[in-house]
């Protein structure tokens, strides 16, 4: 069902909220509250603050259609439906909750953080749209917009106090915290909140397990495709902001000006920035949370191997295939090519000396197949795969940890040569697996498997929202705690089994060593 067709049945309903009421829709399977505000639109010079609160009001907020999302640039190679225009007035939340929910029914609550490396994407992308997800009644559904790119993962702390950092994560931050005061009133239990995020946003998952700020804000924690090593220190990120103002020539004593500065060219200067960064330096990110000493005091999963991330449960994992959509799309973004990952190599080496790197002869003999096949390995198990299991390690000594690898694909994308490449979970996460007549994912057939696919994770993201056990109610294979004895991982596929250690060659290649971008 589509937004406008989600606005367009049912009956309203208003709820209370601690900023004023909002009238949302009951359309007989689902109640959906769309846009509201959980902080005040980041014009002028909020635009590189930590969130405020929304004015209050006190007539019903109409809340029956998705709002405004974040001003981002506009990448060609990423065909990305946001589901609504943007704007400046976009700090929002949707809620989704079945309609037999009534306020108070204590419900547990899944949180969701949208990925787009950092740039990119929207809660209102129609991928992410709750009903499927709510209609079981088992969770009340929260997708939530934060700022992106320059505007909200760009450090400019260092040119005075009128610049905060780590704004989009503070962001994320703020409507977890109106979650806690609010969610009550729409059947939900603050004391049971999953967060949970893919790519970018399971990046800031993982940075909320390691943030002193998180403390009590969740109580399990959902990372799906995580780059958790993909953050980095302020010296890297005021080289970083140094070359923003560059690139919008700018001196550094002229900053005061950039709150006025026109949003199309702020954009357009992050989005130079974002193409030149990974070009210089492959395998790095322009725009990630940065170790400020504040939000995030250090590195996330060294954070993790040392037993200091929040002691929550946590599902976390990637996908087989994930560095395939770069090549698709011939982003920049991950190194697949063997010239690019020696460059990698090199730059690694150079920032961290001390870094024992696989040898050319261990990273053959882990990697069997041609080059480019070698490549692509590569750099998915730098960027997601490995990150994945060393925060697995860490934070399973604090709390129970789940982790998974997706490998089912349908017959177009293997054809494609995509296969399970980076994001083909999410419609299977969500329940919305045809996005629309032109999708072209199932045209070879799959989508029978592809729904049961889909039943099955939805059943085991469900119940851990529920009891924090992932199980899968019709009747998967059990999925047993990962623990270094054994490390159990669970394989989806058209049919899902349980492995050893499946990982096995590729971890011993890339050993116990964090690496990290200083």
């Amino acid at each position: 069902m589509t937004a406008d067709a989600e606005h367009a049945t049912g009956h309203t309903l208003v709820v209370d909220t601690t900023n004023g009421p909002v009238r949302g829709i009951d359309d007989g399977t689902v109640k959906s509250w769309k846009a509201i505000p959980y902080a005040a639109a980041p014009t002028g010079e909020l635009r590189w603050r930590a969130p405020e609160p929304p004015q209050p009001w006190t007539e019903p907020r109409d809340a029956t259609r998705v709002g405004p999302v974040c001003p981002q640039p506009t990448d060609p190679r990423i065909p990305l439906d946001l589901g609504a225009p943007q704007g400046d007035d976009c700090l929002t939340l949707n809620v989704w909750a079945s309609s037999d929910t009534e306020a108070g029914a204590a419900k547990p609550v899944m949180v969701w953080v949208h990925g787009g490396a950092y740039i990119i994407g929207s809660s209102a992308q129609p991928l992410y749209h709750g009903r499927t997800l709510a209609g079981s009644g088992d969770a009340i559904i929260v997708t939530i917009n934060y700022r992106l790119g320059g505007l909200g993962f760009l450090d400019l702390s260092s040119f005075g106090d009128r610049f905060a950092t780590n704004v989009g994560v503070r962001d994320v931050l703020f409507a977890l915290r109106w979650v806690r005061d609010n969610i009550a009133a729409f059947g939900g239990d603050p004391d049971r909140v999953t967060v949970f995020g893919e790519s970018a946003g399971a990046g800031i998952v993982t940075t909320l397990l390691a943030s002193p700020a998180a403390a009590g804000l969740f109580s399990a924690a959902v990372a799906q495709s995580s780059p958790a090593t993909s953050i980095y220190d302020r010296e890297r990120a005021g080289r970083v902001a140094n070359q923003f103002l560059d690139t919008l020539d700018m001196r550094t004593d002229e900053t005061h000006h950039l709150p006025s500065v026109p949003i199309s060219v702020v954009n357009a200067a992050a989005q130079r920035v974002f193409d030149a960064v990974p070009s210089a330096t492959p395998g790095t990110l322009a725009f990630a949370p940065i170790i400020d000493g504040d939000i995030v005091p250090a590195h996330p999963v060294e954070l993790a191997r040392q037993g200091r991330t929040h002691p929550v449960p946590l599902i976390i994992g990637t996908n087989k295939h994930e560095a395939a959509l770069f090549r698709w799309m011939k982003s920049p973004l991950m190194p697949v090519t063997p010239q690019a990952i020696r460059a990698m190599f090199a730059a690694i080496a150079a920032e961290q000396p001390g870094l024992q790197l696989p040898s050319e002869a261990q990273i053959r003999a882990a990697y069997r197949g041609r080059p480019k096949i070698i490549g692509l390995g590569v750099a998915r198990d730098i960027g997601f795969r490995m990150p994945s299991i060393w925060f697995a390690e860490g934070h399973s000594d604090v709390a129970p940890v789940y982790l998974y690898r997706f490998d089912f694909a349908t017959p177009m994308l293997r054809l494609l040569r995509l296969g399970a490449a980076h994001a083909t979970e999410l419609p299977y996460v969500w329940g919305n697996l045809v996005a629309g007549p032109r999708d072209p994912t199932f045209k070879l057939g799959g989508l029978k498997t592809g729904r049961a696919v889909s039943a099955r994770m939805r059943s085991r993201w469900l119940n851990f929202a529920v009891d924090a056990t992932p199980a899968d109610r019709h009747g998967g294979p059990h999925w047993r705690p990962y623990r270094k004895d054994d490390r159990a991982t669970l394989v989806i596929d058209a049919q899902d089994t349980v492995l050893d250690d499946p990982d096995a060659d590729v971890r011993s290649a890339w050993g116990d060593q964090v690496l990290s971008f200083r």
